[in-house]
């Protein structure tokens, strides 16, 4: 039995596993993926102390903080969430059962993949997912990004600051983002844009070195020599393990109030896998810090119990 399950081991879940263990509540930390959406990332360098940091280096550093507070961390694949009649909750894993009074879900995010050759093997090597988190790494070098929506030619438009060439493949003949976004990635220069177009294998030994793209329509096969591939296809929130207990989005991202609180009392929420716009490291964390804190406040109202207050 623990006051709080924290479900999910990014930067999200662990941040909310140090804040209430701090506060000496009972925390389990669990989740299928030490890291969550950071093992996609090579390097971070937009994190508050830590200028320039591998990702597993930082996953390593707030893995080690969050037991160091007092946290429990166990790897493994939450598959149900209940509520009992008496307002705990049990969390199970297919192998083993939990019981808390209070959860917070951080099940971040999914990227869409292409499911294509290459795209797995060069992960981290050249290909990413997060152009805000990568971009800076490839200063005056040529990449392409793959997507038709508001993602990727944000993408587009933030590459083209910092790469020399940009390549934008949709394979849609028409953009289906913002009027204005489309009208400021089709008058940036050095961004060559390919419509009815798909990638259909990323090529190279430790790093990208080039794709393979095929028209659509003339069915015409090119390849072009790169160092990067961004894809910006969208993101999946599986949610569905507390789909009776959370109001969701039409992305099937969770809402929650100003407190991180779900529409079930008890059931908090933070970072990507909540319907807030910006989905960044520091977001997560700060959405986890206010998780926490309320369920830190909501045990005390329905429970009884005092826990103590370490503020800092």
């Amino acid at each position: 039995m623990y006051d709080l399950i924290v479900i999910g081991l990014g930067p999200a879940g662990m941040t909310a596993g140090i804040y209430a263990a701090r506060r000496e509540m009972k925390t389990l930390v669990i989740g299928k993926e030490l890291g969550g959406q950071l093992v996609w990332a090579s390097e971070i360098e937009n994190y508050p102390g830590t200028p320039k940091i591998p990702s597993f280096e930082l996953i390593e550093k707030m893995q080690q903080q969050t037991i160091d507070a007092g946290a429990e961390i166990k790897v493994d694949e939450v598959k149900r969430v209940e509520k009992k009649a008496d307002g705990n909750f049990t969390v199970s894993t297919g192998r083993e059962v939990f019981e808390a009074s209070a959860v917070i879900i951080c099940l971040g995010l999914a990227p869409k993949r292409l499911a294509i050759p290459g795209e797995i093997e060069l992960s981290g090597k050249g290909v990413s997912y997060c152009a805000t988190c990568d971009g800076p790494f490839y200063k005056g070098k040529k990449v392409v990004v793959v997507g038709g929506g508001n993602s990727a030619l944000d993408a587009a438009e933030v590459l083209s600051k910092i790469a020399s060439e940009v390549y934008l493949v949709h394979r849609g003949s028409e953009f289906k983002g913002f009027e204005s976004l489309v009208k400021d990635v089709q008058e940036r220069k050095n961004i060559k844009i390919i419509l009815n177009s798909e990638i259909t294998e990323i090529i190279g030994e430790n790093k990208v070195e080039k794709v393979r793209i095929i028209n659509k329509l003339s069915q015409e096969i090119d390849e072009v020599d790169l160092d990067g591939v961004f894809i910006e296809v969208g993101r999946i929130a599986s949610t569905d393990l507390v789909s009776g207990l959370v109001e969701r989005s039409e992305k099937n991202q969770i809402i929650i109030n100003h407190d991180g609180e779900t529409k079930t009392p008890g059931i908090f929420a933070a970072g990507d896998v909540t319907s807030s716009e910006i989905k960044q490291i520091t977001v997560a964390t700060g959405q986890a810090t206010i998780a926490a804190l309320g369920v830190y406040k909501y045990l005390q109202m329905t429970t009884g119990k005092t826990f103590v207050d370490r503020k800092y």
